[in-house]
């Protein structure tokens, strides 16, 4: 029986669960987000949308032969305010939908961690669909996700990854279609607070840190693989370093020099960040992380779905 998190209190097999009287999250209000990722993804809910207070959180159940969608009103208010958003809600009804939607309900043996991710990963896709931001698609995994995995369910890092992998798929698709100028959602992951990390010199590592990020943070020899050229300033070249840093050069002339000394001399305006989609493997993130996606031909668009540069050899 799929759901949420472990709380989630399995109900009775013998008898469908019964409606619960909280008025937290309307049933109206359930019936039209369900009706939202329907028509969103052009499928048919083929099971019974229903609130009940016999379920912690939500959960995606068969009785009788007969599929369900379980949610607790109350629960989805919480996650809500929780989240800031009420992107949150709809993400916990998607997620329990992708498991009605990839069979995970028709196996027999309860949650799988397998299967929690691939109904994330629906859930993030869904919500770009509709329209969500990468943080509002995360919102509500972020705040009612434990830190560490169980025997059901992954930990939070890898469910707000698998999200990340949904909504990134989704912009794929949408870029491919979407009309120049085009406002998109933002691409900027759910800020997650920092733990705090000693620093005795703080002044020293200051002046380190260039250095550092041009080498990747390690101590590895770096070189550069590859050059990227912007369409409205084709003049100035950047180029990527086997760190995948891009960086620009301090002194372009001085040809002579290796490029271990070209790439420790050079400043680093950018990162290229690894996705794990075949579309857009990598996205490209400069200072105030404003991500630019990049396909495996080197095309480099902008969150208009442009193509703003390329990153050639």
């Amino acid at each position: 029986m799929p759901a949420l998190v472990l709380l989630a209190a399995p109900a009775s097999r013998a008898q469908a669960p019964t409606p619960s009287s909280s008025a937290d999250v309307p049933a109206s209000q359930a019936a039209g987000i369900i009706r939202e990722i329907t028509e969103a993804v052009g499928l048919q809910p083929r099971f019974e949308l229903r609130a009940t207070s016999q379920v912690d959180n939500a959960a995606a159940v068969v009785y009788s032969g007969k599929r369900y969608l379980l949610y607790n009103p109350t629960f989805l208010a919480e996650v809500n305010q929780a989240g800031h958003t009420d992107w949150a809600g709809i993400s916990i009804l998607a997620h329990e939908m992708g498991h009605h939607l990839n069979g995970h309900t028709l196996r027999p043996g309860g949650s799988q961690p397998e299967d929690e991710l691939e109904a994330d990963e629906f859930s993030g896709f869904v919500l770009r669909r509709l329209g969500a931001s990468l943080a509002q698609a995360q919102a509500a995994m972020a705040a009612v996700s434990p830190d560490a995995g169980s025997a059901t369910h992954p930990g939070r890092t890898p469910r707000l990854a698998a999200i990340s992998r949904g909504w990134a798929r989704a912009t794929a698709q949408i870029v491919a279609s979407t009309k120049a100028g085009a406002v998109q959602p933002s691409a900027q992951p759910i800020a997650l607070a920092p733990r705090p990390t000693p620093r005795p010199n703080a002044e020293a590592a200051d002046a380190a840190t260039p250095a550092l990020l041009a080498r990747g943070g390690s101590d590895a020899p770096v070189r550069l693989v590859g050059q990227l050229t912007f369409r409205n300033n084709p003049e100035v070249p950047f180029y990527l370093t086997s760190a995948l840093n891009v960086v620009r050069l301090a002194d372009e002339s001085s040809s002579d020099e290796d490029d271990a000394t070209r790439v420790r001399d050079a400043e680093v305006v950018g990162r290229l960040r690894r996705t794990g989609n075949a579309a857009f493997p990598f996205v490209l993130e400069d200072g105030q992380q404003r991500p630019l996606f990049v396909t495996p031909r080197g095309d480099v668009y902008d969150q208009e779905g442009q193509r703003v540069a390329k990153l050639h050899d």
